[in-house]
């Protein structure tokens, strides 16, 4: 598909309750986009991020009762039977938080993550808690994809293991996926990352979005972002990093737990629309972005976050 040109129009909402009541609403047609006309290709991006080993709901607090692999599962189901041209994906600092890290060290989280079917991660700096070497082994419980960009693992246990892009291919339309993470120096100890060289992530999303449409011609661009949504000072966000790139349709991002209602809009470096988003964390949410596609261009985004 020649991609010609980006035309968004979004429309934002909250589901409130569980996810059993969502399935219900999403089902019954509460929560809907436009009809497909002849020839138009849809394609649901499902995320999360900074789940951070919460495999049960939330016990106390304002967010009592909310959360939960089991509910988070059975939503992305149902979307999935709504919609098979569906991706899966989260944005890093999946470990540490519960006890479960403690017990188990992220081997539960990465499987339960394969059997919802997660399509793709980025790599949080917790991530790195249990060590480089506690993630390495982690890896063979993963059905899906590490992908990240601006670390280089060459002279780690990770070198060769993990992408610095990915792309995947729903109903002819080709995704391309990168991931770019925070830089590591002063928030990790350094003997847990070792010789992992962090390199600027806005350089790195440069050029892997001229590759991912370019060389591997690609009609959605996705970076999977560990940066943090914004900060005071020239520190590197994801709503810097779509100002100063090219070619990246949406960023979806972690780290600094912030929740939104509908996607951040900002012009990037050439004057074109990205969306930013994040869900908040400990599974609390699940983000969902509908990309309506005919020949030629991408028609419509239709954002929905899903409290689980």
């Amino acid at each position: 598909m020649e991609r010609r040109k980006f035309i968004r129009n979004t429309s934002a909402g909250i589901v409130a309750g569980t996810a059993l009541w969502s399935n219900y609403a999403l089902a019954n047609g509460i929560i809907t986009g436009p009809e497909l006309e002849i020839g138009t290709k849809k394609i649901t991006i499902l995320h999360t991020n900074d789940t951070h080993s919460h495999i049960e709901p939330i016990s106390g607090g304002r967010n009592d009762g909310r959360g939960g692999v089991a509910r988070r599962a059975a939503l992305i189901n149902t979307v999935r039977e709504e919609n098979p041209n569906t991706l899966l994906l989260d944005c890093g600092d999946i470990f540490q938080g519960t006890p479960y890290f403690n017990f188990y060290g992220g081997e539960l989280e990465i499987k339960l993550m394969s059997m919802m079917g997660y399509d793709a991660a980025t790599i949080g700096n917790h991530d790195f808690d249990n060590s480089i070497d506690g993630l390495y082994k982690q890896l063979p419980n993963a059905s899906f994809d590490f992908v990240i960009s601006n670390y280089d693992f060459s002279n780690t246990i990770m070198d060769g293991h993990i992408k610095s892009r990915k792309v995947i291919v729903k109903d002819g339309v080709r995704i391309g996926l990168f991931g770019v993470g925070i830089q590591l120096q002063g928030l990790v100890d350094p003997k847990m990352y070792k010789e992992t060289i962090y390199n600027d992530p806005i350089e790195i999303a440069k050029d892997q979005a001229r590759l991912l449409r370019e060389e591997d011609n690609c009609d959605l661009v996705i970076c999977m972002s560990h940066l943090g949504y914004s900060y005071r000072g020239d520190k590197v966000s994801d709503l810097a990093l779509a100002a100063a790139t090219s070619g990246i349709d949406l960023i979806i991002g972690g780290h600094t737990h912030t929740f939104l209602d509908a996607p951040e809009i900002v012009k990037n470096a050439i004057g074109k629309e990205v969306m930013v988003n994040q869900v908040g964390c400990y599974g609390i949410n699940l983000g969902r972005i509908d990309f309506y596609l005919t020949e030629g261009k991408i028609d419509k985004g239709v954002d929905v976050v899903y409290e689980v």
